[in-house]
């Protein structure tokens, strides 16, 4: 694809580009906040103990220049907690490795986990494992945020668990402890393969000295008791003394550049030097997304500006043409893409679809999923023709694929379709959004209007007279929750895509993605389960 229908001068574009800088500006908001942790008063209380901040000790600890894609930053918005989960996540390249990365922000609450900093460390213990990915802990937090025990406590467990797995699947984990570890949390320097203490500041013990005193009536001072001399010298939990927290750092390093550390996938296709850039401007891809979902227009466009050389070779150009499929390269890596070209899928689009996933199988290539859909048709005359086992081999084919699959959201990804195309609860390796995005079972019109249509036939079965009035509230009352429920922000709260991203940046967060994806084998399905006939 070379061609553009994109006029970025005209009344459409000019308006879509509007709508959208008006998006990110209130995201980038939002992400200041995320960047200051727990306010001046903590960050000052915290730097004047000589301490970095969480996202100093990432930049210190990954190469120089080198991107840091950071996952979930928007994690916990709309909750009573601080937006962000009080942790940073996200993949660096250390010594030339890309490794997984967390680092506890103390600055929040002392850096205690509450439901949303386990929801986003597990997401980031799974992106280790799915993707063979080194994990190195930035560790400084006081144990879990005890108000909301109950959300913890239990499910916590897999913290430790997932270290466990990963280090038995040879994949090296390293802890790398500034202060307090305390109660559980001193479970992860303790599960992790190597770990590396502050002098003076590393504070690592199943129970501090208050609760010693209080359960046996010894009485010890926090370094006898965990200080990282002792764990160095008596206990051998420390592998690594540090003088200070860049000397912490730069060990760290050192450990991830002795590990050896080889990708198993096949690199790109293309070598980077030769890696062509889109030929058509990023720039514009703020104003391709219409600022009303309800006008349409061509995800194409968006491959177009994402994809190396704009070449993107379509497959099945006239049939099933609401989803568009085909291959490309992005940063040199081959993939596969559905985009949905317009909101609803029908049979033909199914039917399409779960072939060419069988055939990126086949070949070894990943996956990328382009959402902009509002679900499957519905209607008698496509549940005659077989719109539900068609979309069931849809969802089959994608369930059971083994390719890496990626995943942006640019648009609508409501109902069924979200399934099909490799939402959240299809395990794609990563999944981001649009600013534009929406995602919910139905639009809020829609929704309202069944729930109206249902209720009134309830109340004519009981020969009951329907209130129109109270329709009226009821039915605005939903579109009002549900319009609030879908948009990207709220989604991206609740832990169920790993970042909303500036549609600028899609090709290069997709690039580093896919590189990621490539530190384990690439490979297809062996087999996938009954396609009804």
């Amino acid at each position: 694809m070379t061609a553009t229908a994109i006029d970025p001068r005209s009344e459409s574009h000019a308006a879509n580009r509007a709508a959208m800088e008006q998006r990110l500006e209130e995201l980038e908001a939002i992400l200041d906040g995320v960047r200051g942790g727990g306010g001046e008063k903590y960050v000052a209380r915290h730097r004047k103990r000589g301490k970095l901040l969480a996202r100093e000790r990432i930049e210190l600890l990954v190469d120089r220049d080198s991107p840091f894609l950071e996952l979930q930053p928007f994690i916990g918005h709309g909750s009573d907690f601080a937006v962000g989960g009080s942790v940073v996540t996200g993949i660096g390249v250390i010594e030339g490795v890309e490794c997984v990365i967390t680092a506890n922000d103390p600055t929040i609450r002392g850096g205690a986990s509450n439901p949303f900093t386990l929801r986003k460390v597990l997401r980031a213990s799974e992106i280790a494992l799915e993707n063979r990915l080194p994990l190195v802990n930035l560790v400084e937090s006081g144990g879990a945020d005890l108000p909301t025990q109950l959300d913890i406590f239990i499910p916590g467990g897999q913290m430790f668990r997932d270290l466990t797995r990963l280090s038995a699947a040879g994949i090296p984990t390293v802890a790398i402890v500034f202060g307090n570890s305390t109660a559980g949390g001193a479970y992860i320097p303790g599960m992790c393969d190597y770990t590396v203490f502050v002098k003076g500041g590393a504070k690592v013990f199943l129970g501090g000295p208050p609760l010693v005193k209080m359960a046996t009536g010894e009485v010890s001072g926090d370094e006898e008791l965990g200080g990282a001399e002792m764990h160095a010298t008596v206990s051998g939990l420390a592998d690594a003394l540090a003088e200070d927290e860049p000397d912490a750092l730069r060990i760290g390093r050192d450990i991830v550049r002795r590990l050896n550390w080889r990708k198993q996938g096949p690199g790109p296709r293309t070598p980077a030097a030769l890696v062509e850039e889109p030929l058509h401007d990023p720039e514009e891809l703020l104003g391709i997304v219409s600022a009303d979902l309800k006008v349409p227009f061509d995800t194409r466009e968006v491959v177009a500006r994402i994809v190396d050389g704009s070449r993107y070779d379509e497959f099945k150009p006239r049939y099933g043409t609401a989803l568009s499929t085909g291959w490309a390269e992005i940063h040199g890596h081959p993939v596969g893409i559905l985009a949905n070209v317009r909101g609803v899928l029908f049979s033909e689009e199914a039917q399409k679809a779960t072939q060419f996933i069988q055939l990126a199988n086949q070949r070894d290539v990943p996956l990328l999923f382009v959402h902009n859909t509002t679900g499957f048709m519905v209607g008698r005359e496509y549940e005659q023709g077989g719109i539900i086992k068609h979309g069931a081999q849809f969802i089959n084919a994608v369930s059971n694929s083994r390719v890496p699959h990626v995943g942006v959201v640019v648009g609508a990804s409501y109902g069924a379709a979200n399934y099909a195309m490799s939402g959240r609860a299809y395990a794609p390796r990563f999944l981001f959004a649009w600013p534009s995005a929406l995602s919910s079972v139905m639009g809020p019109e829609q929704l309202a209007g069944v729930l109206s249509i249902v209720a009134r036939q309830a109340a004519e079965s009981k020969g009951r007279e329907y209130d129109e009035d109270q329709d009226a509230v009821v039915k605005a009352m939903v579109r009002k929750k549900i319009s609030d429920e879908q948009v990207a922000l709220m989604i991206s709260g609740r832990g169920y895509d790993d970042g909303i991203i500036d549609p600028r940046d899609t090709r290069t967060v997709v690039g580093l993605a896919l590189s990621a994806c490539h530190s384990a084998p690439v490979r297809g399905t062996d087999g996938f389960g009954v396609f009804r006939p």
